[in-house]
């Protein structure tokens, strides 16, 4: 498992919260959080918001948390 799938993993509620306010058109349906499914999940943030794969992979991994 990466870094990042471990990132998503331990924090997913907080993180769909800050991906739901940046880019408030994402629905419960594409945020929802399957372990292993990372990558697709991404590719549907990609798809519904029209920014670059590393360009969401960078906030995820930019997102800090107590």
């Amino acid at each position: 498992m990466s870094a990042l799938q471990d990132k998503i993993k331990g924090n997913w509620n907080q993180m769909k919260g800050n991906l739901k306010q940046k880019w408030a058109e994402l629905t419960d349906d594409e945020l929802l959080y399957e372990e292993g499914k990372e990558d697709e999940m991404i590719g549907k943030i990609q798809k519904k918001t029209g920014e670059s794969k590393e360009a969401i992979n960078t906030f995820i991994e930019d997102m800090k948390f107590d």
